[in-house]
């Protein structure tokens, strides 16, 4: 969320414009102006002081919906979007639903990462939908990319190692495959291994027999997963709930891997047609495009080259700040027709 957020706001023709207001000991990274506040009991008080000694023209407030409307209802004539990078709940029962209706019409705007999030809102509160919008996420593909050409074997696996992630299905698809190529190896970068440790390990532990082919790294820094994409011929992104729009398949496809994707959620938007998917998503289906990719090098490398192509042009982060600039500006515009109304 910081990336993008960061991201967008760097390539912003506001940039000069822009403060970040983020938890002390967040990082600095110099690019931007940031007004650090103290974390804990009490937080959404101390941004709402730290603003109020200097009043912006408009709020972008990201993804904590209760506290963002409360920064939002302080501000009643500045312009403001909640920015959500996730599926908005609506809450259990028509007086949650109620309850969440309120929270949001503290909003000008919401801006959604995906159009699948922003459909999921609008079925959810179709008295609101007007005010979604989507703002895919970017990327600085720059920073990613490597020659398609000349790849070494290996399957790579870049995320968090949870069921929704289709880690299970991974390990299980992995296992036939590697099998069957005993030149081919696997390498997973896994995040967040301790929610579900056990359930993890379990799913690993069927690919202990090839030994040093399957490589299994944790919480490994930003520059170990760009290092993997770019050496990987192919990835997988094999999700298995509707993913809102994740950074890690633009993150292959514009390191020159090609991609194998479940799809669902935002995934498709991402991809386009520069992926193969995997349906029905089940683990020998996602072996299956495996193979298909190892048997043809051709496409392969046509999927690796087209989907770099499609990341470096479609999802730059000029093209997204632009977008969000208008909306900015559009928002600011409306909130002032009606007050001369």
């Amino acid at each position: 969320m910081e990336t993008v957020a960061r991201t967008l706001s760097r390539y912003s023709a506001n940039r000069d414009q822009v403060t970040v207001y983020c938890d002390a000991g967040a990082v600095d990274r110099g690019d931007l102006r940031t007004v650090a506040v103290a974390p804990g009991l009490g937080r959404t008080g101390r941004i709402i002081r730290a603003l109020r000694r200097d009043p912006p023209q408009f709020l972008e407030l990201h993804q904590h919906g209760p506290s963002a409307a409360a920064i939002a209802r302080a501000f009643p004539h500045i312009p403001s979007v909640l920015y959500r990078h996730n599926q908005a709940s609506g809450g259990r029962g028509p007086l949650a639903r109620m309850r969440y209706e309120h929270r949001f019409r503290a909003f000008d705007g919401h801006v959604f990462v995906s159009d699948y999030l922003r459909g999921a809102f609008a079925d959810c509160f179709p008295a609101l939908a007007a005010r979604g919008f989507t703002v895919h996420n970017p990327i600085d593909a720059d920073l990613w990319a490597a020659p398609v050409e000349g790849r070494g074997p290996v399957i790579a696996y870049t995320g968090r190692a949870v069921p929704e992630k289709g880690f299970d299905l991974i390990c299980a698809a992995l296992e036939p495959v590697l099998e069957r190529h005993p030149d081919w190896r696997a390498d997973l970068l896994v995040i967040d291994w301790h929610t579900h440790a056990d359930w993890a390990q379990a799913q690993i532990d069927r690919l202990a027999r090839f030994g040093d082919r399957v490589s299994l790294r944790k919480q490994q820094p930003w520059a170990a997963v760009r290092n993997t994409l770019q050496g990987a011929a192919i990835a997988l992104v094999p999700s298995a709930f509707p993913d809102p729009f994740p950074l890690a398949a633009l993150e292959a496809h514009a390191a020159g891997a090609a991609v194998i994707s479940s799809g669902r959620g935002g995934l498709r938007e991402g991809s386009g047609p520069h992926a193969l998917y995997v349906e029905p998503l089940d683990a020998p289906t996602l072996a299956d495009r495996i193979e298909q990719l190892i048997a043809d090098p051709e496409l392969r490398l046509a999927m690796a080259r087209s989907g770099q192509q499609h990341v470096q042009t479609e999802h730059t982060p000029q093209r997204r700040a632009a977008q969000l600039d208008a909306l900015r500006a559009r928002l600011v515009e409306a909130r002032k027709t009606r007050a001369r109304t």
